[in-house]
C-alpha cells in the first residue's frame, strides 16, 4: 500500500444491486439483456453458492459491511422510517476499518444502515436516485480524487434498483432515462421467465416486464461505472466486485430464508483478469466479504480499531465495556479461482443465516443452516403468521395469486409448489434434502430416516447461535444467554423450545443450570412442541 505506482494500489469497487437475487443471464435468467454484467462474468469468477444473512435489505447490508450476522450486530431489521433498527456502538465496520488502512472510502446511492458514526465513510452521497448516469458521474469524480491523490481506494455503489417503486403498486421507477441517455430493452409478457419459485399468473409477468427494465437499467449504470474506471487508469489495480442485497421482490424470496431470497449473484473481477469465466462452486457466506476484503488490502482479517467509550459513561454488573465483536468470516481470496469443490477440512461445507426483522411490525425470528445436501430452519416465533414486507403484500401480482384458485375448483392458493397456508403458517422445524426438493417443500422433520440428520442440524445450529451470542436461542421459551447472569443463583430450565405450559410434566423434566453446557445442542424429544391449532 505504500507504493506510489497507481498499479500497485489494491483498490475495491463494490456494487450492491437492490432486490437483484439470482435474475441475471449468467445464473440462467431467460429473456433478459444485460450485456455489461455478462461482459463482468465472461471474464470473471461466477460464485453459484453465495449467501447472505438475512434477506431483509439494511440487516444484509450490514452482513456485508460488518461481517456480523444480524442479531452480532443489531441491525435487526430495516433502518429508515419508523423502523429505526441500527448497530451497536462498538461495531467495526468496513469503513471504519479501511478508513484506519488510510484509503479513500466512499459510498454513492443507497446507504440504507446505521448510526452514520459506525459507517464513517469519507465520502457519502447518499441518494435514492434511479439516475444511474449521475451515480456513474459521481464515481468517476471519486476515482479522480484517488487518482490525483494516489490513495488506495474502496467505493461502495447502492444501486436503487431493481427495488419496487413502493409508491405503486406494480412499478419499478422506469419512467427514469437517465439524463435522456437510457432506454430499456422492449421486454413482453411472453418474453419474462417467471422462477419456478413463483407462481405463473397475468399479474407476475406484468411486473416481471417491469422488474427485467430496472434490471436493465442496473447493467446500464454498471457499463458507465466501469468505464469510468477504465477511462482513470484504475482498471488495472481494482478488485471489482457485484452481488444483491437479497432475492428478487416478490412473495416466496424477499424477506424470507428459502433459497430464493438468500442464495444470491456474486461476480468477481481480479485486476488483470481476461481469462475465460470461472465458475466457483464453493460456498461462501457473506459473513466472508469484509475478510476477504481486508486480505486484498494486506491487513489480518481479525483487524479491528479501538472503540471510544463516552465520557462519563457507567459500567454495572450487567453492562460491560463495549469490545469488538469477533468476526467469524473467512476470506475467500485463496480459493477465489477454484472450481472444483474443496474438501470440508479445508473450507466450509455450512453456512447460517439469522432472520429477525423487516419492517419493525414484520417481527419474526428465525435461523438456518445449510450444507450443500440439507437445510434446517429453526422458526422460533413458528405460532405468528410469518409477515412479509409491506411492498410484497400490496403488489400486483401477490393479488394475483391469491385470487388464482382456478375459479373455486382449487382450495389452496399455490405459491409456487408451496402453498400459501404452508408459506405463512410454518412448524417450529423444517428440514429439507435440496438435491431431492431444491424448493423446500417437503418437510422432512417427524421422518424417522431423517431423525439423525435433524439431531446433527440443531447441534449445529444452537452451537452457533452460543457462539456468536444469539439472544434468540431459547429454552422454555427464554433467552439463554440473557439468563446467563442469573447462574450463580442456581436457575435451571428444561430442555424445550418453547414454553412447557404442563405443570406435571415441568415436573418431572430433567432441569439443567443456565450456565450448562448440555442445556443447548439437543432438545429433549419428550417434552414436544405443542402443534399450532
Amino acid at each position: 500500500m505504500e507504493s506510489n505506482n497507481l498499479k500497485d494500489k489494491r483498490n475495491i469497487l463494490f456494487l450492491v444491486a437492490d432486490d437483484l437475487g439470482k435474475c441475471l443471464p449468467c445464473y440462467g435468467a431467460k429473456g433478459l439483456k444485460t450485456p455489461n454484467i455478462d461482459k463482468l462474468a465472461g471474464n470473471g469468477i461466477v460464485f453459484d453458492a453465495a449467501f447472505t444473512s438475512t434477506a431483509s435489505c439494511s440487516a444484509s447490508r450490514t452482513t456485508i459491511y460488518t461481517g456480523l450476522h444480524p442479531h452480532e450486530s443489531g441491525q435487526y431489521g430495516l433502518a429508515g422510517g419508523s423502523n429505526h433498527f441500527q448497530c451497536f456502538d462498538h461495531v467495526q465496520s468496513g469503513p471504519r476499518l479501511f478508513n484506519a488502512l488510510g484509503y479513500q472510502t466512499g459510498i454513492l446511492g443507497k446507504v440504507h444502515v446505521g448510526p452514520a458514526n459506525i459507517f464513517p465513510w469519507e465520502v457519502r452521497e447518499e441518494s435514492e436516485t434511479r439516475n444511474v448516469a449521475w451515480v456513474a458521474g459521481r464515481a468517476d469524480a471519486f476515482f479522480q480524487k484517488a487518482k490525483n491523490t494516489r490513495r488506495p481506494f474502496f467505493l461502495t455503489i447502492g444501486f436503487v434498483d431493481p427495488h419496487r417503486d413502493i409508491r405503486t403498486r406494480g412499478g419499478f421507477g422506469n419512467s427514469e432515462t437517465c439524463d435522456g441517455n437510457f432506454v430499456p430493452p422492449e421486454y413482453t409478457v411472453d418474453e419474462v421467465e417467471i422462477p419456478n419459485w413463483l407462481t405463473d399468473v397475468a399479474e407476475t409477468r406484468i411486473e416481471y416486464v417491469e422488474y427485467y427494465k430496472a434490471i436493465s437499467r442496473v447493467d446500464y449504470g454498471f457499463g458507465r461505472i466501469l468505464d469510468a474506471l477504465e477511462r482513470q487508469n484504475l482498471a488495472d489495480s481494482t478488485l471489482v466486485v457485484l452481488c444483491s442485497d437479497n432475492g428478487p421482490p416478490f412473495i416466496n424470496s424477499k424477506t424470507t430464508l428459502y433459497e430464493a431470497g438468500i442464495q444470491l449473484p456474486f461476480i468477481v473481477r481480479m485486476p488483470g483478469n481476461s481469462s475465460p469465466a470461472t465458475r466457483n462452486p464453493n460456498m461462501i457466506s457473506y459473513i466472508d466479504i469484509l475478510p476477504t476484503f481486508l486480505d486484498w488490502a494486506g491487513a489480518p482479517t481479525e483487524f479491528s480499531v479501538s472503540v471510544e467509550i463516552p465520557t462519563g459513561q457507567v459500567f454495572t454488573r450487567e453492562t460491560q465495556p463495549p469490545q469488538p465483536t469477533k468476526r467469524f468470516g473467512r476470506s475467500f481470496l485463496p480459493i477465489m479461482h477454484r472450481t472444483d469443490i474443496i474438501p470440508k477440512e479445508q473450507w466450509q461445507q455450512k453456512v447460517y443465516g439469522s432472520h429477525t426483522f423487516h419492517e419493525v411490525a414484520n417481527y419474526w425470528p428465525t435461523r438456518f443452516v445449510r450444507s450443500r445436501k440439507f437445510k434446517y430452519h429453526r422458526n422460533i416465533a413458528w405460532q405468528l403468521d410469518f409477515p412479509f414486507a409491506s411492498d410484497l403484500y400490496a403488489s400486483l401480482s401477490f393479488e394475483g395469486i391469491r385470487r388464482n384458485h382456478h375459479g373455486g375448483k382449487q382450495k389452496d392458493v399455490m405459491v409456487g409448489d408451496r402453498s400459501l397456508k404452508q408459506y405463512i403458517q410454518r412448524p417450529p422445524e423444517e428440514l429439507y434434502d435440496l438435491e431431492s426438493d431444491s424448493r423446500e417443500v417437503h418437510n422432512l422433520v417427524g421422518e424417522k430416516d431423517y431423525d439423525a440428520i435433524l439431531a446433527e442440524f440443531r447441534r449445529d445450529m444452537e452451537i452457533w447461535q452460543m457462539q456468536t451470542k444469539d439472544p434468540w436461542i431459547l429454552r422454555d421459551g427464554q433467552s439463554v444467554v440473557a439468563l446467563q447472569r442469573y447462574s450463580d443463583e442456581g436457575l435451571r430450565m428444561p430442555k424445550c423450545f418453547d414454553f412447557l405450559l404442563d405443570s406435571v410434566i415441568y415436573d418431572g423434566a430433567e432441569l439443567f443450570k443456565v450456565d450448562d453446557p448440555a442445556l443447548v445442542g439437543s432438545i429433549d424429544p419428550s417434552m414436544g412442541t405443542t402443534e399450532r391449532q
